[in-house]
């Protein structure tokens, strides 16, 4: 065995209706609650936010958008500043947990937020953090990951240890009543996490492995549950569970093409996170069919067993195939144009692609500026 080394996350407080215990994991004084407008509307903060609020202050920033600002991570990191508090607390998906993961960084650190974009850069101490889901998608909650829209439009992202939570809840019952296309795109981010942590150039590894693989086992097994009776709350938990494994193995072995594709479709476009890489899922996996066979022809067989006994390369084919058609099966809009994004714009996609290159260099093979644009150019 090769050596490695892994991250194994944050503690978990899995199951419904952990408010209390959440809330009995925090230490005194007031707590930063970071969420969004929605999850306030539709009340989905209010047990967490009522069992917090009973034992000390809680300041509510509601202020996240999607593809949340560097504007609104400093305006969050302020409120925490000027109300003293102690601990950050994020309930919602991705973006609500990406600012407060860095919020809880800088306000704990003190550090400058323009020193610390990259991987590894941000050596220093954070306030204690618990992050609470509400999508099975991102795996946000496991990842020492924090990607934050900057001038532009272009993603930036920290990725360092200090902004793994101390805990994350896995409560599927604050998935229930989620949109349709929220659950899709969600659904199939968590499984582009998992295919490119298994097929990752760099620290892929056996437990990230594992990790990965299970968390396709059970992402593509309930995804079509979940599609067809929303209410299924034993599928929920799985595809919450699955989505959170796929973050551990994302986080030890890093994603790479689908999701530096999918950046510029939500910086340029604000096209959201899951569905920008449901749109370049199918051909970012074509252009690495031959350099990943062998390991889509191994994932292959855990979406469709019965495929075990052909060569890799049919085997690899089913893979792209079956994954394309489960999300096409969820309702979503595969094509850009399908987006507001024109055909002449595929240049410009392309250049701002080969900006993310934490992510490239993870890539099965090489994805140069005109192989983006020829992606883009047949995902229109």
């Amino acid at each position: 065995m090769r050596p490695f080394t892994f991250n194994p996350g944050p503690r978990l407080l899995a199951g419904p209706d952990q408010a209390q215990a959440l809330a009995e994991k925090l230490p005194d004084g007031p707590c930063l609650f970071v969420t969004d407008v929605d999850i306030i509307r539709l009340g989905l903060a209010d047990a967490y936010h009522n069992a917090i609020a009973a034992t000390r202050e809680v300041i509510i920033f509601d202020a996240v958008e999607a593809d949340p600002s560097k504007e609104t991570l400093l305006a969050a990191t302020e409120a925490g500043r000027s109300a003293r508090v102690t601990s950050v607390v994020a309930l919602g998906g991705g973006s609500p947990m990406d600012v407060a993961k860095l919020a809880a960084y800088l306000l704990g650190s003190g550090d400058d937020l323009d020193e610390i974009w990259g991987v590894g850069i941000a050596t220093g101490t954070r306030l204690p953090l618990a992050l609470v889901p509400t999508t099975a998608g991102t795996g946000s909650e496991a990842t020492p990951i924090s990607v934050i829209t900057c001038e532009g439009g272009t993603k930036l992202a920290v990725n360092s240890a200090p902004l793994i939570a101390d805990w994350a809840v896995l409560d599927a019952t604050l998935t229930l009543g989620l949109p349709r296309r929220v659950t899709a795109a969600t659904g199939i981010d968590a499984i582009v996490h998992a295919v490119e942590a298994y097929t990752s150039a760099r620290l892929k590894n056996p437990l990230s492995d594992a990790l990965a693989r299970e968390a396709l086992r059970l992402l593509t097994t309930n995804l079509p549950l979940v599609m067809q009776q929303p209410d299924d709350l034993d599928a929920r938990s799985a595809m919450l569970l699955g989505a959170h494994l796929a973050g551990l193995a994302f986080s030890n072995a890093p994603v790479a093409g689908v999701h530096a594709l999918a950046y510029p479709l939500g910086g340029l476009h604000h096209v959201p996170h899951g569905l920008s890489n449901a749109l370049m899922l199918r051909h970012v996996l074509g252009h690495n069919l031959e350099a990943a066979r062998e390991q889509y022809a191994e994932l292959a067989e855990i979406v469709d067993p019965d495929c075990a006994g052909q060569g890799s390369q049919a085997r690899a084919a089913l893979l792209i195939e079956r994954l394309d058609r489960l999300a096409r099966d969820t309702g979503l809009a595969l094509r850009l144009r399908d987006h507001g994004v024109t055909e002449d714009e595929a240049p410009i996609l392309a250049r701002e692609a080969m900006k993310q290159t934490r992510l490239l260099v993870n890539n099965p093979c090489e994805i140069t500026e005109s192989d983006a644009q020829r992606l883009y150019e047949a995902a229109w």
